[in-house]
């Protein structure tokens, strides 16, 4: 797959996401996914264990498709507590490095 990020001229360095990306390849599309386990249960209440849990199973959805977290162009987040979001951002990060690297996609 061939990716490419798209920066426009003279806007600051994207944060955590890129403001586009151009991509050929095979389309994977996942769907909505939240923080239970392969037999579909929560193990836990904790907002980024949950994240955590969500991005593994994006993760594994991707390989099971022969792919990975750094094939990922687009991605979307919905989030109810945006206090909780905005209070844990570093821990947030961490989980998501941890399971996507160091790809930032296109986000919402």
């Amino acid at each position: 797959m061939s990716i490419r990020l798209i920066q426009p001229e003279g806007w600051a360095p994207a944060k955590g996401y890129a403001n586009g990306i151009a991509a050929r390849g095979t389309q994977i599309f996942v769907g909505g996914q939240i923080g239970w386990n392969a037999q579909q249960q929560f193990e836990t209440d904790d907002f980024i264990e949950q994240v955590h849990q969500t991005l593994r199973n994006v993760a594994d959805v991707l390989r099971a498709a022969g792919a990975g977290p750094e094939h990922m162009v687009r991605m979307t987040w919905y989030v109810i507590d945006r206090v909780e979001y905005n209070a844990r951002l570093k821990e947030l990060g961490g989980v998501y490095r941890d399971v996507m690297g160091k790809n930032f996609p296109a986000m919402t």
